[in-house]
């Protein structure tokens, strides 16, 4: 399930407009990953994060034990075809294998 949220980060990101070698959405391959717990629920949760050169995180993936999942990688840029949005991540999230996704968008100031 990790390589396919992965997957759906790099596709959103490319309906944006980003090609596909302009960016570097990374593979759960990379992830560092740990337990946690999930304040909610009380539960363990499994989250894996990407972090860059500095250790900051650039990106998640996180899997609750009831199923349900979320994705997030940070694009840090401006939109490529829509100059008054900037793209600061795509976001994945869903449950049994039902995915949705959005941009997270910030809008530009002139």
């Amino acid at each position: 399930m990790a390589e396919v949220l992965c997957e759906r980060l790099r596709v959103e990101a490319a309906k944006l407009g980003f090609p596909a070698e302009g960016l570097s959405i990374r593979g759960p391959d990379t992830a560092v990953f740990r337990l946690e717990r999930d304040p909610a629920s009380g539960s363990d949760s499994l989250l894996g994060e990407w972090l860059d050169a500095r250790g900051y995180r650039i990106g998640m993936l996180l899997f609750h034990g009831d199923g349900s999942f979320f994705a997030e990688h940070d694009i840090v840029r401006q939109h490529p075809t829509d100059p008054r949005w900037f793209v600061e991540a795509v976001n994945v999230w869903g449950r049994n294998g039902v995915i949705r996704a959005e941009p997270r968008l910030i809008a530009m100031v002139d």
